[in-house]
């Protein structure tokens, strides 16, 4: 099921944000940094690919349900319009939705585990999946790969869980040896107030490294 932001939703996520934005210092502006596309990035897409990964043929996935938004800026600041944004990730169980895992836990039929969606006119997107978890080996996160308009660029990258144990021994996320371009991927994930009961949220913003050619 495509999930189109109402106002209301809208709002409610601005609202979730400023809350989120309380909880630590504002970050300075940097470019998000790129991190490996992973093994399991799909081979074959699967039919449904929105950006509701939460839901497939009326099951509703293990886990807890998270609302992840942001914009995509580019170098300047500016957001990019009509980007295109995959993510996927792996189940409440810790395995990805993907026949090349062959880890010993169980498949989650109603986790769609991958999704995509195209940025707003003011460079927004929205997913609706679960928290991530971790696995062997791993922190908790979730991958993302931006596609600028036209094919013009883009970056790959992970989103980290902020207080996550875990984030201190990934040898991937420490491999960023900047503190701040390291702490741009970790994001509080927060009671999501009057988006969904039960639900969080959490606001991840892209930056690209270099200025992005706009639609139109």
């Amino acid at each position: 099921m495509l999930i189109r932001p109402s106002r209301r939703m809208l709002l409610a996520g601005a609202g979730a944000a400023l809350v989120m934005g309380a909880s630590r210092p504002a970050l300075a502006a940097v470019a998000t940094p790129a991190q490996t596309l992973g093994p399991f990035y799909p081979r074959e897409f699967p039919l449904d690919r929105d950006n509701d990964l939460a839901v497939v043929a009326g099951q509703r996935a293990k886990g807890t349900i998270a609302h992840v938004f942001g914009a995509v800026t580019d170098n300047g600041g500016r957001p990019v319009p009509g980007a295109r944004v995959e993510i996927w990730q792996v189940n409440a169980f810790g395995r990805y939705h993907d026949p090349r895992d062959r880890r010993d836990a169980p498949l989650d039929p109603g986790f769609q585990g991958y999704g995509e969606t195209v940025t707003s006119a003011a460079g927004e997107y929205r997913f609706r999946t679960i928290k991530p978890v971790p696995y062997p080996g791993r922190a908790a996160h979730i991958h993302f790969k931006i596609t600028a308009p036209g094919g013009d660029g883009g970056l790959v990258t992970q989103l980290y869980v902020e207080g996550e144990p875990g984030n201190a021994r990934d040898s991937l996320l420490n491999s960023i040896r900047d503190a701040e371009a390291r702490n741009s991927l970790i994001v509080p994930f927060a009671p999501a107030a009057g988006i969904e009961a039960g639900a969080l949220a959490a606001r991840f913003p892209i930056r690209l490294g270099f200025n992005a050619a706009r639609p139109g």
